[in-house]
């Protein structure tokens, strides 16, 4: 199953049924829409370069990536600008890294990861920020980010406890999300 070649591409609007699907599935319900997707596909997109990507095993997505453009968002509550070592304008912002469980500790969410930050880079950013989910089984998600070179920034409680109570279902907490996230940076 796993000698099945790869193909890792930027994401299209054909991808859009089955990355909501995944994304739910490993997230849990109500994580992404597709009217969230659609926006923030459109963040990625910067100087016509896309810095979000998919990836593919035998015609079925096992793993993408959604990046945000510096530049083209706006930093919220939960980001500690005043520790990062960039300027916000410069300043990408990775939403999430998601591979299909059959296909984690596999290279596909690095391999991801590479070329989003390509990518970055050609747009012109100078690092790339993220929260990453630290109830992950085995805290994987912040080991992986540090594994990319990424540093934390600051720990902060409850981050996704509001998205939970207008709908997000944690696969961990149900409704009620008390999940902490790692405020986690990786300068280019």
């Amino acid at each position: 199953m796993f000698s099945i070649a790869i193909q890792y591409r930027q994401l299209q609007l054909q991808d859009y049924a089955a990355l909501l699907q995944l994304a739910n599935q490993v997230h849990g319900d109500g994580y992404l829409d597709q009217q969230s997707l659609a926006y923030y596909h459109q963040l990625s997109i910067k100087q016509g370069i896309d810095a979000s990507f998919v990836a593919y095993a035998d015609q079925q997505l096992v793993g993408f990536r959604l990046c945000w453009a510096a530049g083209q968002w706006q930093p919220d509550q939960w980001c500690s600008t005043e520790l990062w070592q960039s300027a916000v304008a410069d300043t990408s912002y990775f939403k999430c890294n998601t591979i299909a469980p059959l296909w984690q500790g596999r290279g596909v969410g690095a391999e991801l990861m590479n070329r989003s930050i390509a990518a970055l880079k050609q747009q012109g950013a100078k690092a790339g920020v993220a929260h990453l989910w630290r109830q992950s089984p085995g805290n994987a998600a912040v080991k992986y980010f540090s594994k990319q070179g990424g540093q934390l920034v600051k720990i902060h409680p409850d981050k996704w406890r509001e998205d939970s109570h207008n709908g997000y279902e944690c696969v961990r907490c149900g409704f009620d999300c008390r999940c902490e996230a790692a405020e986690m940076i990786i300068y280019f």
